[in-house]
């Protein structure tokens, strides 16, 4: 029996490690996708609103098949999105209202709000309940009555620990502040916008500069804080952290990239181009990449700086060598796992934007927050 044949059936509704996610990488090259298509709903979509997010249940599903001609499939799925959607918009303005610190999970891209604005944005390009869900973003960058950031979260980054005992802040795009701004910052880049949301945009951007290290361009973040740490205003990390989408400087780089273009802060764009351009050139920081995954690995790199490539030569110049250090790592260490953000699709799709210099086609790292 072969590795594959022996490997965990892969989860019909998931885009992060399921057939939802594998289903864009043939969508993307223009492979026929029947049997994955009919696996994403072989069972009931899930759309509760505690358990669907823009990775799993009925979002994910929507988010694949936007980029298909299944209008009728897509039009049932879009009603429990939206029921999701102001479900859990309610339930964070009654958070609010009543003055407690959110969970990371209301607002996060992976699990809350900010993904599902990410499809409503990828879906729609705009309408009124996305326009909600940019209001609730901006609302939630208001103070906390304590004076902690609005998005300052109650429960721990990971693991429960005493060093989580006062929540955390936490700053990577995938489970922290970065994703909002980005989809802020998307949406504006648009021309979609609500009340208050380019102070919103600064308010967040202020933060990410008190909470910057390093000099000049050589400048990192910690993906969390912690209450002792904002408290005493000095983080304990001593380095930058692996560069990764998810929580290390590309993700982080990226959306202030956005912002600064949609805010018209040229230094602030600039900026973060510079600081992309050293990360990808050292050695240091990509000696700590693990694997090769879209969310905390080579691909993820590749893909971020692909996209700030764009618009800055620097980082461009990297893309080439960048490209040889994921395909080698990919040799070495194949990715075990299904799907969009940690297996092989992801890695595929990486590779072929930055080998092409090609847009994808089906959007599909809109999910990520990294498409302008």
């Amino acid at each position: 029996m072969s590795a594959q044949e022996t490997r965990e059936p892969v989860r019909g509704q998931s885009l992060a490690d399921g057939a939802a996610g594998t289903t864009l990488l043939h969508l993307e090259f223009g492979n026929d996708c029947r049997d994955l298509l009919k696996a994403m709903v072989a069972e009931p979509v899930e759309a509760h609103p505690d358990e669907a997010t823009l990775f799993e249940g009925a979002p994910a599903v929507a988010f694949t098949l936007s980029a298909t001609s299944h209008w009728r499939a897509l039009t049932t799925l879009d009603e429990h999105v939206d029921t999701v959607t102001r479900t859990r918009l309610a339930a964070a303005h009654r958070r609010i209202d009543r003055g407690v610190p959110p969970a990371k999970r209301e607002f996060d891209l992976i699990a809350g709000l900010t993904g599902l604005g990410a499809y409503l944005l990828h879906r729609h390009r705009g309408g009124d309940l996305l326009r909600d869900v940019l209001a609730y973003l901006v609302r939630l960058t208001e103070p906390q009555p304590d004076g902690l950031p609005g998005w300052w979260a109650a429960d721990a980054p990971g693991r429960q620990s005493p060093d989580w005992q006062g929540g955390h802040g936490n700053l990577g795009i995938a489970h922290g502040i970065a994703g909002p701004l980005a989809l802020l910052s998307i949406a504006m880049r648009r021309g979609i916008t609500v009340d208050g949301q380019a102070e919103a945009m600064n308010r967040i951007c202020q933060w990410l500069d008190r909470w910057r290290c390093g000099t000049a361009h050589r400048a990192w973040w910690p993906g969390v804080i912690s209450r002792s740490e904002h408290e005493a205003g000095v983080v304990r990390q001593h380095g930058p952290q692996r560069p990764s989408w998810c929580y290390g400087t590309p993700g982080l780089a990226r959306a202030q990239h956005i912002a600064g273009i949609a805010l018209n802060d040229a230094s602030r764009q600039h900026f973060a181009q510079q600081v992309l351009a050293w990360c990808v050139a050292d050695e240091s920081q990509l000696a700590q990449l693990r694997d090769v995954s879209l969310c905390h690995g080579w691909a993820g790199l590749v893909h971020t700086a692909w996209r700030v490539g764009q618009d800055d030569e620097q980082v461009r110049a990297h893309i080439p060598r960048l490209l040889d250090r994921l395909a080698e790592s990919l040799r070495h260490q194949p990715p075990s796992s299904h799907g969009l953000l940690e297996g092989e699709p992801g890695v595929r799709l990486a590779q072929h934007a930055a080998t092409t210099n090609t847009p994808p086609a089906t959007g599909w790292d809109a999910c990520l927050l990294l498409d302008s």
